[in-house]
């Protein structure tokens, strides 16, 4: 028997958003929601041949899916991509706000352009998202928003401030918004994954990783379907008594 949500939507009628939905972990996020046949938004900025990549395996495992791009920091392209997916009738009962920016480098050396990109992309972006998206949710009285952080968010990363401030603030962000949405069946929560080996380590020099590796207690990076299979599961309709935690999978790393 397919799960059902609150309203009795069958879980493979459901539409997931995932904005950044072309990198690694976006990806994977992706592909984990397809393989169950749910509708699938992938949103992307500049990654277009890669957005359709991810379509393409989501296409082969049966599900409908649509690429859209915006930007992350312009509430008007958001609108104009909200009122696309409406008239497709692909509005998300579920939103995972993935899009990510990092940023590498001493505190004293970050612009201030810098720091209002980072903050612009994770903070903003989860916000204005969230605000355009929930009142779908709340109008069926289901849904799932599922922010993507990281273990700098909760711990702090030296030469990473603005990153990790960013984040911090997603994490702030999810337990208020929880507490506002739960009474409409819609629940918000954070997974704040620890190193993964995903485009972003690109710059790291192998005996970086394995230094890297040895200090996690798991002994190993996670995989972006790691990430995936934990994000699913805050998305389905028994999860609906879990709302504003923040939950990190990072081997132990950070406890």
């Amino acid at each position: 028997m397919a799960l059902t949500g609150e309203g009795g939507k069958p879980i493979n009628e459901m539409t997931v958003l995932i904005t950044g939905g072309s990198g690694g972990i976006g990806g994977a996020i992706a592909g984990r929601f397809a393989s169950v046949g749910m509708n699938i938004v992938i949103h992307y900025m500049n990654s277009h041949e890669a957005a359709n990549d991810v379509a393409r395996r989501c296409l082969a495992m049966g599900a409908k899916v649509m690429t859209v791009a915006a930007d992350m920091k312009d509430r008007s392209q958001l609108l104009r991509m909200a009122e696309r997916l409406e008239s497709s009738g692909m509005l998300p009962d579920i939103l995972v706000n993935n899009a990510g920016k990092a940023h590498y480098g001493m505190l004293a050396d970050v612009t201030e352009e810098e720091w209002d990109e980072v903050m612009a992309v994770n903070l903003k972006g989860t916000f204005l998202c969230s605000q355009i998206f929930m009142p779908y949710m709340v109008s069926q009285r289901f849904g799932r928003i599922i922010n993507v952080s990281s273990v700098w968010g909760i711990s702090g990363a030296s030469c990473e401030v603005a990153y990790s401030a960013s984040k911090g603030g997603v994490n702030a962000f999810t337990k208020a918004l929880a507490k506002e949405l739960a009474p409409s069946g819609v629940t918000v929560n954070a997974v704040a994954p620890g190193a993964v080996n995903t485009a972003m380590l690109n710059n790291l020099q192998e005996e970086d990783l394995r230094m890297l590796e040895e200090e996690i207690p798991a002994g190993r990076l996670a995989s972006p379907e790691e990430v995936a299979s934990l994000v699913y599961f805050l998305a389905l309709p028994e999860s609906g008594y879990i709302t504003g935690q923040v939950i990190s999978p990072n081997g132990g790393w950070i406890t």
